[in-house]
């Protein structure tokens, strides 16, 4: 009978913690759950600002690339005019012999 008495005082214990809980305590809750998804959401926007600028990094790198390479198929290209040029011109001048 002892043992029902203490459950029983327990679990009115319980009960009224649960409900009768101050609304503010609730709140305060609510609020720190708010500052952690807002704390999670800031940390996302930071590696994503970080990953962000690692690609631009990497956009103007591979742009200096492609300038560097566009430089040098145009130096091959006035190289290959040049060579027809003197070509035609050796063929122009065995012709007119």
């Amino acid at each position: 009978m002892g043992r029902k008495l203490q459950l029983g005082a327990l679990l009115a214990v319980l009960t009224c913690a649960a409900g009768c809980t101050p609304s503010y305590h609730s709140t305060l809750e609510q609020l720190e759950e708010i500052r952690a998804i807002a704390e999670s959401a800031r940390s996302a926007a930071e590696a994503t600002t970080g990953q962000t600028d690692a690609a631009e990094q990497m956009a103007a790198e591979a742009q200096a690339t492609a300038n560097e390479a566009l430089a040098a198929a145009n130096a091959a290209q006035a190289c290959c005019d040049a060579t027809n040029e003197r070509v035609d011109r050796m063929f122009e001048a065995e012709q007119a012999k």
